[in-house]
């Protein structure tokens, strides 16, 4: 292996190689308007054609050796910063945030990604089967169950483990995400409370965690699955997004649920 591609083990760095992968992600920036945010940057793979698109680039790089040899010979609109991108304060309009994500630091950074204000889409290259999870591919996971109502997520395409250097154990995948305009939901916190409530819950199938876990009448769970066209056993996994704010308009208007009441 090259020694330009030694990553430091304690940084996760597997750097993006393959050109296609790079002009691909390129692409999807390109889509979208107003500043940059490149996370992970590394050696430049993405920061140098993303700096050629004319717009602002703030580029953050952990490893003050490869941020300092990064930021010499760009272009004056890009800035690099030597940081660890979980504390860094997302400021002003972003338009795009963008980057190849340390898998394992992967849970970490969609949740601090998500939390953060003032970004529209983000384009990520993360894990496969983690990118196919926070887009309901196969059944959600509760991290996008509980954000989907003000979060789109989509499978762009699946990148193969041999587009980075060192080779990881396992595929990649482009997760494209995009800030609602018109959330589906208003309540964030009480939603999430139930949304934690149902996953967590205990019962064989939703109409059971629904009455059990979260205080649904059993007529008002049975009703909303036949109107869903749901089975008394899908699981919490199985909902769209749209289902998600369904079921918790529906449970808004129930005074017997405990949603209502603000106790999930």
């Amino acid at each position: 292996m090259s020694r330009q591609y030694a990553g430091r083990h304690e940084f996760g760095q597997n750097f993006l190689v393959d050109p296609s992968v790079i002009a691909d992600i390129s692409r999807l920036v390109t889509a979208t308007d107003g500043p940059i945010l490149e996370i992970g940057a590394g050696d430049g793979a993405l920061t140098r054609p993303l700096s050629r698109l004319g717009r602002p680039v703030t580029a953050i790089e952990i490893d003050p050796r490869r941020a300092k040899r990064l930021a010499d010979g760009l272009p004056p609109q890009v800035t690099v910063l030597n940081e660890d991108l979980l504390f860094h304060r997302v400021r002003g309009g972003v338009g795009a945030v963008v980057g190849n994500v340390p898998f394992h630091i992967t849970t970490a950074t969609l949740r601090w990604l998500l939390a953060a204000p003032h970004w529209h889409t983000a384009v990520l290259l993360v894990q496969w089967e983690v990118a196919r999870r926070r887009a309901g591919i196969g059944g959600a996971s509760l991290l996008t169950a509980r954000v989907w109502p003000w979060f789109d997520f989509t499978v762009h395409s699946r990148v193969s483990k041999h587009a980075f250097r060192p080779v990881p154990t396992v595929d990649g995948g482009l997760l494209v995400v995009h800030r609602r305009p018109t959330p589906l939901v208003t309540d964030r916190d009480a939603y999430q409370r139930f949304v934690h409530t149902v996953f967590t819950g205990r019962g064989y199938g939703l109409r059971e965690i629904l009455t059990r876990a979260a205080g649904v009448p059993a007529p008002v769970a049975r009703d909303w699955l036949h109107t869903q066209r749901l089975l008394p056993n899908a699981l919490p996994r199985d909902l769209t997004a749209e289902q998600w704010a369904a079921l918790w308009s529906t449970v808004r208007r129930n005074p017997g649920a405990r949603g209502r009441r603000g106790g999930v």
